[in-house]
């Protein structure tokens, strides 16, 4: 039986409220917010543990069983949705657990990617091409509301790993993996004739481009051929040319 809450004051309504606001509530709960009845629907497909709906009165949508439906007002929900037109959906949402790294070739790092958008494209278009994501240092928050609304439900279908720099670069020099990071220089290979495949392939922000760390570490560097009259690509248009020529290439290995 749906519960109704009525009161900008709830317990449910404030950490609603706060999972949304802030990263590190998120973490500290492991838990996130999804907002739209499409979102919902994958998180509920995917097996992603959904915790409870809440939903605007007089809006139909199936509840599991085991799932706490909750019911308010249409003001409240367009209190708690970020959407301009709010669909009357919201779906509190467990994370997964975290995952051990496990690189191997053909894996994609993103470095400092800090646009939620971008985040949610990247992540997108890796989980079409079934590329192997992981976040480095610096990046936003996957679970963040616009980054799991850009990722169009890949979020759930493919949650990306997060590690800190230095773990993955011990992890390459472990495994013996070489690192290929994307440059804007006169050294860098055209990538259509580096092997992305046998390697991991770092992109960076469109502004500051692949950090220090993984530059000084890498065994080659990568460049999208592109007009001359062209500074660059957008972060996510550029990670999509990637996991293009990682998917032309052949299959990768997927972890």
């Amino acid at each position: 039986m749906a519960e109704w809450i009525t009161s900008r004051t709830n317990s449910t309504v404030q950490h609603v409220r706060k999972l949304a606001a802030s990263r590190k509530y998120r973490y500290e709960c492991r838990a996130f917010v999804a907002d739209g009845a499409k979102l919902v629907e994958e998180a509920l497909r995917w097996g992603l543990g959904v915790e409870a709906l809440l939903l605007r009165e007089g809006v139909e949508f199936p509840v599991p069983a085991g799932v706490r439906e909750i019911r308010i007002p249409e003001a409240l929900m367009k209190d708690l949705s970020r959407m301009e037109t709010p669909q009357g959906v919201l779906a509190l949402c467990r994370m997964p657990e975290p995952q051990a790294l496990d690189l191997g070739p053909g894996c994609l790092i993103l470095d400092g990617i800090q646009d939620p958008g971008n985040l949610g494209t990247i992540l997108r278009a890796a989980d079409a091409f079934d590329v192997p994501v992981v976040l480095a240092d610096g990046c936003a928050d996957p679970y963040g509301e616009k980054t799991v609304r850009a990722t169009m439900g890949a979020v759930f279908r493919r949650p990306p790993l997060q590690a800190e720099t230095q773990a993955i670069l011990e992890q390459c020099r472990s495994r013996n993996l070489p690192i290929c990071v994307t440059a804007l220089t006169d050294r860098a290979e055209d990538i259509r004739r580096v092997d992305l495949k046998s390697c991991v392939t770092v992109i960076g922000s469109e502004g500051q481009g692949v950090c220090e760390d993984f530059r000084a570490a890498a065994a080659g560097e990568a460049i999208i051929p592109m007009s001359p009259r062209c500074e660059s690509l957008n972060a996510a248009v550029a990670a999509t040319v990637v996991l293009w020529e990682l998917r032309r290439e052949g299959s990768v290995t997927s972890h």
